[in-house]
């Protein structure tokens, strides 16, 4: 199927490693141009120039106010043309409510929340119909994560954000999805289950409550959220995808 995706421009944020940098590879993969963010320079020019001639890399905060307005102006000079955004960022430190400090919730809000709602705001100013703004959250939408204390604040309000944006876009054609990843085998997740005493028994155990019982890979939700991105998605809006090998059961 083709998804629609040649000469279309994206802004992907958090996209020098994780989540954000494969999705960015499945983007180009079916001809689309992606502007990618991160916040040392050098890993971002590294990861763009292995997506090749069909990215640019910026260094850019997602907790900076200036960033948002900066990365759609280089989409339009670099390539001519601004089509939508994915806004990924490294989710917050672990931790239990007894051990977060005032200092990392509000540097998880600046950057996580805060943050994901300027850029969408300003994507949503940019963008006419056939637009997308997409979010990487987490399975935390639905049911929290423990020891992930601040992840399970933050998300679950940033899902509402996209539903509430859905509404209000909807009538522009301007569609919001969220993208929900479960156990993916990034940095992220081996670096949380390095935490446990016995970081394979952890990952074991936590194959075994995955119905496909596997971690997903990268790529496998890189394909997800470069779908909902692309015009092939163009009837789906207001969503929140669990890409999770079956292991959230609601509906």
């Amino acid at each position: 199927m083709d998804l629609g995706l040649k000469d279309r421009v994206y802004v992907v944020t958090g996209a020098t490693r994780g989540l954000g940098n494969a999705s960015a590879r499945e983007l180009v993969a079916d001809g689309a141009k992606v502007v990618v963010t991160g916040r040392d320079e050098q890993s971002v020019a590294e990861a763009a120039a292995a997506l090749g001639p069909g990215a640019v890399g910026v260094a850019a905060d997602n907790a900076d106010p200036e960033a948002p307005a900066r990365l759609i102006a280089t989409a339009r000079e670099r390539f001519g043309r601004f089509d939508g955004i994915l806004v990924s960022v490294g989710g917050p430190p672990p931790g239990f409510v007894a051990d977060t400090t005032d200092e990392q919730w509000q540097s998880a809000f600046e950057s996580v929340f805060l943050g994901a709602v300027r850029l969408a705001r300003a994507a949503a100013e940019e963008l006419g119909e056939g637009g997308v703004i997409g979010f990487v959250l987490s399975g935390s939408v639905h049911e929290p994560i423990p020891g992930l204390t601040i992840s399970n604040g933050l998300r679950p309000g940033l899902a509402g954000f996209a539903k509430s944006l859905a509404d209000e876009l909807g009538p522009r054609g301007v569609r919001v999805v969220g993208v929900l990843p479960g156990r993916i085998d990034t940095d992220r997740v081996r670096q949380l289950d390095a935490l446990s005493a016995d970081p394979e028994a952890t990952r074991q155990a936590a194959e075994s409550r995955i119905p496909m019982r596997r971690y997903g890979t990268p790529e496998e939700f890189g394909r997800a959220a470069a779908f909902l991105l692309s015009p092939a998605a163009s009837y789906v809006s207001g969503v929140m995808l669990p890409v999770d090998g079956g292991f959230r059961h609601g509906f």
